[in-house]
């Protein structure tokens, strides 16, 4: 059973994105590199960099907090990422 992970990337342009992954190294790359499995959100407003990782049960509740965490206004989801360190 693999491990799943919530997790948010700071794009060039200031705004942030969240997206679940099993792999974060592997799936930054993808948002990086040009890879056809990166997102269209994050291929205008290269580079990106991982700014917080959750880690959960399985790919349901990483789902479910990733939908939890993309109804959160952009000044709580700045406030998760200075909890987090």
């Amino acid at each position: 059973m693999s491990e799943w992970f919530v997790y948010m990337v700071r794009c060039a342009d200031g705004s942030l994105y969240t997206g679940v992954a099993t792999e974060l190294q592997r799936r930054v790359d993808e948002h990086n590199g040009g890879h056809p499995l990166g997102a269209r959100y994050t291929r205008s407003r290269r580079p990106v960099v991982l700014v917080y990782q959750e880690r959960c049960d399985n790919r349901s509740h990483a789902c479910q907090r990733e939908y939890a965490i993309k109804q959160l206004t952009r000044r709580a989801k700045l406030a998760l990422l200075s909890n987090q360190q």
